[in-house]
């Protein structure tokens, strides 16, 4: 698959790296040429750079544009993206993803617009990091949570503490066929274990569950969560465009503070939550004195926003020093991701990631309707509609030969969802959520599209 990228600042550069990795043919444009350094010093054969106007239409035709499967514009510069993704549909591009920062142009009644106008998909990372956000508060117990086909299946990644009601017990016992969740994977210091039925889960571990709403709370007391108390209260260190976005979109019950350093900002913070029922103090969220003036102690939660990694982290600390259980830091340099959690930080946000899970998904083949990129485990989470006569319709669960690091966390059928076990008959139209190791998902999608005739029994013959 050929894929041109514009724009090779953090969210291009990651892309780059990430998608190279799948063996695709990747083209980065950027102006700078000191953007562009680590990636023409990465010795990735399937990498080349073009320090250019990605405006330019020579420039595109040089990077193939009439050949490309997907153009992804990510400049920091909104109507660059817009003008370079139309250009590039007008030259021959099939598909086109643009980064924008309005939160107008995210609206459900403007996407044909947009894909009238050659534009055939939106990322706004600060607004899904918001959404992310939202969700981590609404459910503090949690590391992460992630609805599937409008809640029909939740995924939880819990830390489990030693008051966890099911440690060391192997899962072939915890797991039963009748058993209303399933775990799909476990997150053990630096290893991700796609587990088996004498695997055990251990204090430490960060376990990914799949189940349903109605069984959320039952899945609370198993883990030994239930003394987390509900979030009302937030302290929100940074005032960039996430923090803003999160102002706008915060529900009624939470209550919002915002500390920014720089006066300036904060009166522009003024101006543009001048309608939220959000309180902005000047001062610095990492000093304690301020942060116990500003009543850190009555909050249930605090959110590091700034544009510092290693500011965020050091402020998550400070916050848990004077007994904020919850935390979440956007973390961006993705090296600082493994440290963070080691050092206990809450949830962790990273826009390169939740960008790379939306970008990921318009390159399979299957009929994909929503993806997760799950930095801290190496892994992706997907949900695949099964078409039908597809490889995965043919056989039980057990006898299809699913890759090893693949694991299938549950399906929708008619709108209920419903676990997975190895008896269980995949049918067409069914919605499967498959959990699996980072760059594995290329090699599942095979199992859920549609075969071209004679090439299903030639699938068959290999799996039997």
């Amino acid at each position: 698959m050929k894929i041109i990228i514009a724009g090779a600042g953090a969210v291009g550069t990651h892309l780059a790296k990430l998608l190279s990795k799948d063996n695709q043919d990747i083209v980065v444009i950027d102006e700078n040429p000191q953007k562009t350094v680590t990636l023409t010093d990465s010795g990735n054969n399937d990498l080349m750079v073009i320090n250019n106007s990605p405006t330019s239409i020579s420039c595109l035709k040089e990077a193939g544009v009439q050949h490309a499967h997907l153009f992804i514009a990510v400049t920091p510069h909104e109507s660059v993206n817009l003008t370079c993704c139309l250009m590039a549909h007008t030259l021959g591009a099939k598909r086109t993803v643009a980064r924008v920062d309005n939160s107008e142009y995210m609206l459900p009644q403007y996407q044909k617009v947009f894909q009238e106008m050659g534009v055939d998909s939106l990322i706004y990372p600060e607004m899904l990091a918001s959404q992310e956000i939202i969700e981590g508060l609404r459910h503090s117990w949690v590391r992460q949570y992630w609805e599937v086909h409008g809640g029909a299946l939740v995924m939880l990644g819990i830390k489990l503490r030693d008051n966890a009601h099911i440690l060391n017990v192997p899962l072939r016992i915890l797991c039963k066929p009748e058993t209303p969740y399933h775990i799909v994977a476990i997150k053990r210091d630096d290893q991700t274990i796609i587990p088996g039925g004498n695997d055990l889960l251990l204090n430490g571990d960060i376990a990914y569950f799949m189940t349903t709403k109605r069984h959320i709370e039952h899945l609370r007391g198993l883990t030994g969560k239930e003394a987390y108390t509900d979030v009302k209260n937030i302290m929100v260190m940074g005032g960039g465009k996430t923090s803003v976005l999160l102002g706008r979109k915060k529900p009624e019950w939470l209550n919002m503070r915002i500390i920014e350093q720089n006066e300036e900002r904060c009166h522009r913070l003024n101006e543009l939550l001048e309608n939220e029922d959000v309180i902005i103090i000047n001062g610095d969220g990492r000093d304690t004195n301020t942060m116990l003036e500003e009543g850190i102690r009555n909050c249930e939660a605090f959110v590091a926003l700034s544009d510092e990694t290693e500011r965020n982290i050091l402020a998550c600390l400070a916050a848990k020093r004077l007994g904020v259980r919850k935390t979440v830091a956007m973390v961006d340099e993705m090296d600082y991701m493994d440290m963070a959690e080691k050092l206990d930080i809450g949830t962790i946000i990273n826009k390169k990631v939740i960008a790379a899970s939306h970008i990921y998904r318009m390159m399979m083949d299957a009929d994909v309707s929503n993806l997760k990129r799950l930095a801290l485990a190496n892994a992706d989470v997907a949900e695949f509609v099964t078409s039908e006569g597809s490889l995965a319709t043919q056989h039980q669960v057990k006898d299809l030969g699913l890759p090893n690091d693949v694991a299938l966390g549950g399906l929708i059928r008619d709108g209920v969802g419903m676990s997975i076990n190895g008896n269980t008959q995949i049918q067409a139209g069914d919605f499967v959520v498959v959990f699996a190791m980072e760059n594995l998902l290329k090699d599942v999608d095979v199992f859920f599209r549609a075969q071209p005739k004679g090439m299903l029994s030639k699938l068959l013959n290999k799996i039997s």
